[in-house]
């Protein structure tokens, strides 16, 4: 781990001890989760007439990845639903909370997967709106994530070059949520970019055109540059939001994924190339990469559990240490194969809500 990278993983910690002492797992109602793919839970291949994520190919109910991913993992382990996908709304707001993530979304009204879908800062609208329009506010109750900003720095055509944008879109949707009411609000940093079989030019879906040269070491730096100033971002948005009584919760993921990508201390035998089409996995729970960009079930139990372990007592960001990523990593190995047998709640018929949001994006 680089200097720079071990005060960033300090800085974390430290802006541990400067937010509120108030959500305890035990507490959260519901969850309403806002991102890209990597929270998806079927609303992109709801949009795409289910075309993709292609179940053909073992993609698992809808999601990006061959099982659970995080987001069913840390609805598990809080003991509520996993959120309804926006576009499986029927009339009314479900008892389990809602599922706003799309793939391609990046942080700003940008889809970079399809031009006509959308971003971060329509899904929050969306949402704010809907609350607005009903006289309502947000459940104070509820845990909102916000997972985002890999898809402007990946995007093939116009990537992001600099931080500044991503991180100052985030902020305005944490700003937002708490705008309407919302009181605990996890946001994820980016794991190192240039670590994906993707942009070292592996990918079964995508072979060409191949990454140019250098592109891993450029992903890191950006990612790098992006986690440095979100938590800068984060740490102000704190103090500014201290008088709503708003809980940010930081989840560092990109600390986990270094421990993870480390041989000597990683129990998952492949951290570099993907399951999907590969003849050599025979065991996808021994691999972190299912397709070019997102990881197996048994990578997002990883990052479900560390979500968890975040909010255990007073919802705080925590750098878990060595002894506890260890833990953390043997019980995804064992969990993932397991809860990916599990069904999960069948889909919801699409009502004229879902087409008055595609509509309006």
């Amino acid at each position: 781990m680089t200097f720079r990278k071990q005060a960033l993983a300090t800085g974390f910690v430290l802006f541990s001890f400067m937010l509120p002492l108030e959500a305890t797992a035990a507490n959260f109602s519901q969850l309403f989760v806002f991102g890209d793919s990597l929270s998806d839970t079927g609303n992109f291949f709801d949009v795409s007439s289910g075309q993709f994520p292609p179940a053909s190919l073992g993609y698992f109910n809808r999601r990006f990845s061959n099982g659970p991913i995080w987001i069913d993992y840390l609805a598990q382990d809080l003991g509520v639903s996993t959120p309804t996908p926006v576009l499986d709304l029927a009339n009314g707001s479900p008892a389990n909370g809602i599922n706003y993530a799309l793939g391609g979304a990046t942080t700003g009204t940008v889809n970079s997967i399809d031009p006509r879908l959308f971003g971060l800062q329509q899904e929050i609208g969306s949402f704010s709106n809907s609350l607005i329009q009903n006289n309502q506010t947000a459940d104070p109750n509820a845990l909102y994530i916000v997972w985002a900003g890999a898809n402007d720095y990946l995007a093939s055509e116009t990537p992001v070059t600099t931080p500044d944008l991503p991180v100052a879109n985030i902020a305005g949707a944490v700003n937002a949520l708490a705008g309407v009411g919302a009181k605990n609000i996890m946001v994820v940093n980016l794991p190192d970019l240039g670590i994906t079989p993707r942009a070292n030019g592996i990918d079964p879906l995508f072979p060409v055109p191949a990454p140019p040269p250098g592109t891993p070491d450029r992903l890191n730096r950006l990612t790098e540059a992006h986690n440095a100033l979100l938590s800068t971002t984060l740490s102000n948005l704190s103090s500014s939001l201290k008088g709503q009584n708003v809980n940010l919760i930081s989840l560092d993921v990109n600390s986990l994924l270094e421990d993870v990508t480390d041989p000597a201390r990683s129990p998952l035998i492949n951290t570099t190339d993907t399951c999907l089409l590969n003849p050599l996995c025979t065991n996808p729970d021994e691999f972190l990469f299912w397709d070019g960009l997102h990881p197996t079930t048994a990578g997002h139990r990883l990052i479900g559990q560390l979500a968890f372990e975040s909010v255990q007592t007073d919802g705080s960001p925590t750098v878990p240490e060595p002894a506890s990523i260890l833990g953390i990593l043997a019980i995804g190995a064992l969990g993932a194969g397991t809860m990916a047998k599990r069904n999960l709640s069948k889909r919801k018929t699409q009502t004229a809500c879902s087409t008055t949001l595609v509509n309006r994006l």
